[in-house]
């Protein structure tokens, strides 16, 4: 038992002496949260609820979170925890022969983090566009030509605020074969971008951990804020009940159900590696069952947060479009009464134009459509229904760029709300892109054991220099399709094989045993049947659903025509289609690169020589021909009785309470060796 006790304090020692850890289970949470809590919960959620059944879309959504999404989400928790290194060594440890899966999670990361880096490059240029008053996206700029003042055309034919995006940031070109050179705007701010990220991860989860901090909580703020304000505005609840209003015939279309399992497994972060990275850093002991549900239901929380916030401001928005068309349209009407056009009988006593109303405009449209349906098309009148306005669906940077900013500049102390907003914007996008980088740096460093320091910032830099595709005038094309195409089917791919791994490979009951090890006690019998069956039939229908929507849609994007002033749908021509397969081929490669070299012997799986370092001693122990059973069991061990002693292979597995001759030494095993060693391992654990 004393023994025991010293190897035990031993254990703890070395964690602290080898491994980093979080400084507080506060500072992990924020980190996990940050890494999950993302753009996509402000503008593709509210997007997806909207447009798919309002109310009633959250039905699918919560019950894909919890069969999907919290079993698969408490899964990477706990491979990370128990093993303690990246997404490398974890699937390396748990089968070999997929130990593809890490290297294929750290390619879909990099492509991830290529673009997403960019997004938060776009929202600096607006955070500092937002120190000025008017707003430079409230009004379409004037070109003087002499005395003759005329409004930009490309931006009379839209709005301001559609311009100002298309043009004065982006400065897009007409299609994606049209490279137009560099944006110098945009590539400095990709290289602020960059800069920020690199200063966040350099030290490892000493600097992002503290920037965690910040970048977790202050969205929330902008949020309660935005939220308060939002309520204060006219027109706010008409948005929000529009968005909550069930449609409930949408939950039987299976679409519906494909798009809410898709973002309810972006929304977690998992397949990435960044969730296994964040949860190696921990102690052993760490509930990880209540931290996959409590960041879960966070994620889920704040998504509908985001989501009464957006339509509380479209509400709002809504209702000064209404009002401006119903202005517009009143203007035709009167100058068809003093044409003659228009009869002034047909114009209710009550209506007072100076003081028109949208229910005197309607009672009035309705006349007239009535008593002149043969010439009613002619006339040209809108209904101006505010229905019509709040079902102008928008997601993405159409929401957060587009329709946003031109609700802010309607806002009292607009610039105030608008540079909140696009900080908030930053923190969402830099708690994600740190777990981005832990997703390719934690595993290479931990694997090859290169210097951290160094690896990250020629990662910044790498990533910097091959991110200057999307800051050239087609850039945002290739933002397009790097966001629909590179990670969503590899991931897919990513997480049932992770899930196949665990339930099938390694065994549903001995990972149920080790968890119950760990955490102390065994966990629902609930997440036993999600792993085994339900999470991996769920995947594999999402998977299949995947491909066949790329079969039946194929690829395309909006591009931005300058002079239509409007936007096109165009198909992606085909070295953009050559380059779209060669994205998701080389993120799903490895996997059976892996597989075959380790099925036929050309690639050490690590079972046949094992070298623990004993770091405290100074000592170094090879453990040769170690047996496969015993690698396995060892591998996710945590008590010491319980664990093969270091015997030669002749020797069997003693069994638990049993002792071994080498147990004896009170030197405490170091964790690292050549190959992918346990981060807490005792002497009697090997």
């Amino acid at each position: 038992g004393e023994t025991g006790g010293k190897q035990k304090v031993a254990e703890e020692e070395l964690d602290t002496e080898d491994r980093p850890a979080w400084n507080s289970k506060l500072q992990y949470i924020l980190a996990q949260i940050g890494f999950s809590v993302g753009l996509g919960n402000i503008w593709r959620f509210p997007y997806l609820c909207q447009k798919n059944g309002g109310g009633a879309y959250l039905v699918p959504y919560l019950v894909l979170l919890i069969i999907i999404g919290i079993p698969l989400f408490f899964l990477e928790l706990a491979v990370g925890q128990r093993i303690r290194r990246g997404s490398i060594g974890v699937w390396h440890y748990v089968c070999p022969r997929l130990g593809g899966i890490g290297f294929s999670s750290c390619i879909v990361c990099l492509f991830v983090g290529l673009y997403y880096n960019v997004i938060i490059g776009w929202s600096v240029f607006y955070f500092f566009k937002s120190f000025q008053y008017p707003l430079p996206w409230s009004e379409c700029p004037v070109i003087r030509n002499g005395t003759v003042a005329v409004v930009e055309p490309e931006c009379e034919k839209s709005s301001a605020t559609t311009y100002f995006w298309y043009r004065e940031a982006l400065d897009i070109s007409n299609s994606i074969s049209e490279s137009g050179g560099l944006n110098w705007k945009m590539t400095l701010c990709l290289l602020v971008a960059w800069s920020i990220v690199g200063m966040a991860v350099v030290k490892g989860i000493q600097s992002s951990g503290k920037v965690m901090y910040f970048s977790s909580l202050f969205p929330y703020v902008v949020l309660a804020c935005f939220l308060v304000r939002g309520l204060l505005l006219r027109g706010a609840v008409d948005g929000i009940l529009h968005m909550f209003t069930p449609k409930l015939d949408k939950m039987l279309d299976p679409q519906v159900w494909r798009e809410a399992a898709t973002q309810v497994f972006f929304a977690l972060g998992l397949g990435f590696g960044g969730v296994i990275a964040f949860s190696s850093y921990n102690k052993q002991d760490n509930n990880c069952h209540f931290d996959a549900a409590l960041v879960s239901f966070i994620n889920f929380f704040t998504s509908v947060l985001a989501t009464l916030v957006v339509f509380a401001v479209l509400g709002f928005k809504a209702n000064i479009m209404n009002e401006k068309c119903v202005v517009e349209n009143a203007e035709k009407i009167l100058g068809y009464l003093n044409s003659n056009v228009l009869s002034r009988d047909l114009i209710p006593p009550h209506v007072n134009f100076s003081h028109l109303t949208t229910k005197d405009y309607s009672e009035m449209y309705s006349v007239i459509m009535t008593v002149k349906e043969k010439q009613f098309p002619a006339l040209g009148l809108d209904p101006c229904l505010l229905e019509d306005e709040l079902d102008k669906s928008v997601q993405g940077t159409g929401l957060a760029f587009i329709a946003f900013t031109e609700a802010m500049t309607h806002f009292p102390a607009s610039p105030f709300w608008s540079v909140m907003f696009f900080l908030m914007l930053i923190n969402l996008g830099l708690g994600s892109m740190i777990g981005t980088m832990a997703g390719i740096t934690t595993p290479i460093i931990d694997t090859f054991k290169v210097p951290k320091e160094m690896f990250t910032v020629g990662c910044c830099v790498f990533a910097f220099f091959v991110g200057l595709l999307f800051v050239q005038r087609s850039g945002n094309y290739f933002v397009t399709m790097f966001d629909d195409y590179s990670a969503t089917l590899p991931l897919t791919v990513i997480v049932i094989l992770e899930n196949i791994a665990v339930a099938w490979i390694y065994g549903t009951k001995k990972f149920m045993q080790e968890l119950t090890e760990m955490l102390g006690f065994q966990p629902y019998r609930f997440y036993f049947y999600m792993w085994k069956f339900v999470s991996p039939l769920c995947m594999a229908v999402l998977t299949t659903a995947s491909i066949i929507q790329l079969g039946v849609s194929p690829p395309g994007y909006s591009a931005w025509i300058k002079e239509e002033a409007a936007e096109r749908y165009l198909y992606f021509p085909n070295w953009a289609m050559a380059l779209l397969i060669t994205l998701i081929a080389v993120a799903t490669l490895p996997i059976p690169v892996v597989f075959i070299l380790r099925h036929f012997h050309l690639l050490s799986d690590g079972s046949n020589t094992l070298s623990v370092s004993y770091k405290k001693g100074r000592m170094m122990k090879d453990i040769s021909n170690l047996e496969e059973n015993d690698e396995t069991r060892f591998i996710l061990s945590k008590v010491p009785s319980e664990a093969p002693s270091p015997m030669p292979t002749h020797r069997s597995y003693l069994g638990p309470g049993s002792t071994s001759p080498l147990d004896n030494s009170n030197n405490p095993n170091g964790r690292y060796g050549s190959g992918y060693l346990l981060a807490s391992t005792p002497e009697s654990e090997l």
